[in-house]
């Protein structure tokens, strides 16, 4: 009878999930995905806890307490500009709890009902290998995501002669090893097997320049999913199974979608960066060019005066928290009788949906935002371009230069308005490292200064 319930609870709590990715698939529903993601969550670890085989509760609690406390803390403290870098290392926590769980199974199998030590079943075997193997991935994997993001180490590929090569050695060998595993159930080969992981994960992620990281991040959010599956079989614990695929399925198709929107090869990025060994970046501002730098009080007059204004939002508006003060000035704007409407490249910031996130928190009204595709034909009949610290997604060198890091990503086509007027601290490249042609275009105008700060001038001034 248990049993049945459990059964019904974990299939209630995985059709929860799957309503929570369709609700978090549009801004219009991702508030109610939300709700819908948190009551799957509680109904699958209430019921988790309830099963008849849990013996004491002392350590389940204090696990509970102490996730519960770090997650308020993070959560009521972390700033959106650094999101991008919390959703790594939370990866990196999953990858981690697959490879401790699977080493528990292999030590204590009868905890799991898999076997003995020496007779575990083989599919558990199988299970056990391929969602440690994956995890520890993800862990390692994870963690030089997060060091990109932090700024900890620089964003540029670390690439060096040979390296695929050697991932695809490290890969056979794992391969290779995993099937000894199961078939031996020889403990030190499962350690070493996990200890290959690690280093393969570090191996294909450092070659991934920071323009490519977006992709990365949602890249290794598919492969915690599939960790998370593979436990969840050994484990036999279908909410566990049902909700790993989601992710990583769902993961895997958001890393396809952007890899399209950056015309970059799925495969390639999978399997750590082929084409990563573009010629190394600019590391600052060309100074034998000029540029015709501007006020606030220019920008609004500029504005006012325009038919139309499409603002680009970039991490220069994360980093300032400008968000509400843009929604503001778009009101102004809009009582002066100007169109404005906003252009969200797919990669923007530092990861999917960086910059929708913002526009949503700032109640920008959900019409007035576009996709690259949908917008891109319409900058050359805009009057204003007010671009916020969109660096990359705008620079033509993605078309230009074939030795470009971004080269074949496309951007929003900003130089093609009238006037573009570009929000930035100074004429410092963007995350990947490449000096932007748009700011020495004589259609430019440069307002230097922090975001936030511009464009509360702006508003002043309109």
């Amino acid at each position: 009878m248990a049993a049945n319930l459990s059964a019904v609870a974990y299939l209630i709590s995985g059709v929860l999930f799957i309503m929570a990715l369709r609700g978090l698939s549009s801004p219009e529903t991702a508030r109610r995905g939300n709700y819908f993601g948190i009551a799957g969550m509680v109904i699958a670890i209430v019921t988790t806890i309830l099963n008849p085989h849990v013996l004491g509760f002392d350590l389940i609690i204090l696990g509970l307490g102490i996730g519960a406390v770090i997650g308020t803390v993070i959560a009521l403290r972390i700033q959106m500009t650094a999101m991008p870098q919390l959703v790594a290392a939370f990866h990196s926590l999953v990858g981690l709890a697959a490879v401790l769980v699977a080493s528990a199974a292999l030590y204590a199998p009868e905890s799991y009902g898999i076997g003995i030590a020496g007779q575990i079943k083989m599919a558990s075997l199988v299970e056990m290998s391929l969602g440690a193997a994956v995890g520890a991935i993800t862990f390692s994997g994870s963690i030089v995501a997060f060091a990109k993001l932090q700024g900890l180490v620089k964003g540029d590929p670390l690439v060096f002669p040979g390296q695929h090569w050697l991932n695809l050695l490290i890969g056979i060998v794992i391969v290779a090893i995993g099937v000894v595993f199961v078939l031996n159930e020889t403990i030190p080969l499962f350690w070493l097997l996990v200890a290959l992981s690690f280093l393969i994960g570090f191996l294909i992620i450092l070659p991934i320049g920071g323009a490519d990281m977006p992709v990365v991040v949602s890249m290794l959010n598919s492969y915690s999913g599939w960790a998370a599956a593979g436990i969840g079989f050994t484990l036999e614990n279908t909410a566990l199974i049902i909700t790993g695929a989601l992710v990583g399925s769902s993961g895997a198709i958001l890393s396809y979608i952007m890899c399209r929107a950056m015309n970059r090869s799925f495969i390639s990025v999978i399997l750590g960066g082929f084409g990563g060994e573009a010629a190394a970046a600019v590391s600052g501002g060309r100074s034998d060019k000029s540029v015709r730098a501007g006020s606030a009080d220019d920008a609004a007059f500029i504005m006012k005066n325009a038919g139309s204004v499409i603002i680009v939002p970039g991490y220069g508006l994360a980093v300032a928290q400008a968000q509400h003060v843009v929604r503001e000035m778009a009101d102004k704007l809009k009582e002066e009788g100007v169109t404005v409407r906003f252009a969200v490249h797919p990669v923007a910031g530092r990861m999917p949906g960086h910059m929708n996130v913002l526009l949503a928190e700032a109640n920008v009204p959900y019409d007035e935002v576009f996709e690259l595709d949908e917008i891109n034909s319409d900058f050359s009949t805009t009057d204003v371009a007010f671009v916020i610290g969109a660096n990359d997604v705008t620079n033509p060198a993605a078309k230009t230069d074939p030795q470009s890091p971004i080269y074949g990503m496309p951007i929003l086509d900003v130089e093609n308005s009238i006037t573009v007027l570009f929000v930035k601290r100074s004429l410092s490249p963007g995350y990947a490292g490449v000096d932007n042609e748009v700011f020495y275009r004589d259609n430019t105008m440069m307002l230097f200064g922090d975001a936030k700060e511009m464009v509360e001038g702006v508003i002043r001034a309109l």
